[in-house]
């Protein structure tokens, strides 16, 4: 245990030379000033200009700030069924007829930061601490792997000394090492995505070369002045640019997959969308390379938290629609990625809205998925608590009555389809063909081995349906498809394009 040396730990946490050498002068990407203006000036945009942008939207363009505050100011009702409609052929075009499935797996709930709306902040005196060991990680992943079936994870650390790099990639190695007996295979994780605190260029190398995938940050919100009172001085999470500017770090560090996000509730939600975008231009601006995913999680209720219960810029369900609807359009080449802190029926509208990732068979209290069979929830052990706790059948299923087919593809990470290719891939629609391919095989991998409650024939219908897709629209490559189609139907497993 290293808290015996937690303040110096505190202190050396923050690179002010890792934050500088970003910047341009005194000022942040973030132009708070201007953000203010261009939401004022298009207040009321005209029918005309909107469907430009919507047109400009359909070449998977990314939108100016002045299109994104003209869209956000949208309450036509015919325009935004326009918007919708929009929205579903960019995720189409770009993402193809899939909703990619991951589990978030909750290492610790320590944390030295004292955010005011968080669960774990250090002065939840109710909270019950743990850090999970190597053992307790690995019981985990026995269940997320060989029981359900998950083959992606988001793994979620607190800002700790006993939870600092040395355990990350410890705790990296220790999930991907785990393989289990399946029905006709082996259940394992092949992608780690990783949701941390901002490190340091040096510990992002380390990560970066445990084989992660995404590397996700979020900065709460962008409004400086909500930002410092929500964050109190003296906290490594205090330091606003400390945290801005992490992806810059994780770029610099070859982590060219990065995650983006606000948590809607802390400030008004269309300041935090215009955000988002200026951040998505900085780092394309920079490093030529978007954010791989946008995360837009709602503000929800924490044990001992009062604050979650009375923010007075708690986001509606038609606002959070509108929120979705925007940054699908605005960064059309992006992941967008829905989570089981909303309900069912959110979730499920909101997949046709733009929708690309979501999770399933949701349990973030520290330890639960091997220590709670029942999947209920433990206030004093998770940082939020959750709207959806379905199963990743019952999700399945859902989503094949839908005509959507699941993928637990991971084959972009190890091809090297990542960073500026995969954008350039994305942006063309050739990134969708590859993942149609891999999102039947691995469907076809998990429907085998993992099936227990009757959705197999709605599954197979969904299968059926995307090979003679793919026998029309790719026929050259079709012979090596359905060759390796039917090696994952005799037993083969991880076979992809």
């Amino acid at each position: 245990m290293k808290t015996q040396n937690l303040d110096q730990w505190i202190e050396e946490r923050i690179k002010p030379e890792e934050i500088t050498k970003y910047m341009t002068g005194e000022n942040d990407f973030i132009p708070q000033e201007e953000i203010f203006r261009q939401l004022i000036v298009n207040k009321e945009p005209d029918k005309s200009r909107l469907r430009d942008i919507l047109a400009k939207s359909l070449e998977i363009k990314s939108l100016e700030p002045d299109e994104t505050a003209a869209l956000i100011h949208v309450q036509d009702p015919e325009l935004l069924e326009e918007m919708k409609a929009a929205a579903f052929k960019v995720k189409k075009k770009v993402y193809d007829n899939r909703i990619v499935t991951f589990a978030p797996l909750y290492l610790g709930n320590e944390c030295v930061n004292n955010c005011l709306y968080c669960g774990f902040r250090k002065d939840n005196a109710l909270m019950k601490r743990r850090i999970l060991s190597m053992e307790e990680i690995k019981k985990e992943i026995e269940v997320l792997a060989g029981k359900i079936g998950h083959k992606r994870l988001i793994v979620v650390y607190g800002e700790h000394p006993d939870m600092d790099v040395d355990y990350m990639v410890a705790s990296i190695k220790a999930i991907y090492d785990v393989k289990m007996p399946a029905r006709h295979g082996i259940g394992n994780i092949r992608r780690v995505n990783v949701n941390a605190p901002p490190l340091s260029v040096e510990e992002l190398k380390r990560l970066h070369a445990t084989g992660i995938g995404t590397y996700q940050v979020f900065q709460e919100t962008y409004h400086r002045p909500t930002y410092e009172k929500l964050h109190p001085k003296g906290t490594i999470k205090g330091d606003y640019r400390w945290r801005l500017y992490v992806m810059h770090r994780a770029l610099e560090a070859g982590i060219d997959d990065v995650g983006i996000g606000a948590l809607f509730g802390l400030y008004d939600w269309r300041y935090e969308v215009m955000s988002l975008v200026y951040h998505g231009w900085e780092l394309e601006k920079k490093f030529g390379i978007g954010p791989h995913t946008v995360s837009f999680p709602r503000l929800e209720p924490a044990y001992n938290t009062p604050y979650t219960t009375h923010s007075r810029y708690r986001v509606s369900d038609e606002e959070f629609k509108k929120i979705i609807l925007v940054i699908r359009l605005a960064l059309p080449y992006t992941g967008m990625i829905i989570t089981a802190r909303e309900s069912a029926p959110m979730r499920r509208e909101a997949i046709s809205l733009g929708i690309t990732q979501t999770d399933a068979s949701t349990q973030i209290g520290v330890g639960s998925y091997a220590g709670r069979a029942d999947g209920g929830q433990e206030g004093d052990k998770q940082q939020f608590f959750l709207g959806d706790t379905r199963s990743l059948e019952e999700v399945i299923g859902e989503f094949t009555e839908m005509g959507y087919i699941t993928s637990f593809c991971t084959a972009g990470y190890r091809c090297g389809r990542t960073g500026k290719c995969i954008m350039d891939l994305l942006r063309s629609g050739t990134e969708g063909k590859f993942c149609k391919l891999n999102a039947v095989l691995t469907f076809r991998e998990w429907v085998d081995d993992f099936t227990q409650n009757g959705i197999k024939e709605s599954a197979e219908k969904v299968i059926q349906r995307e090979i003679a897709e793919i026998k029309e629209q790719m026929p050259r490559i079709y012979p090596k498809f359905i060759a390796a189609y039917e090696r994952i139907k005799n037993g083969e497993r991880d076979l992809y394009f």
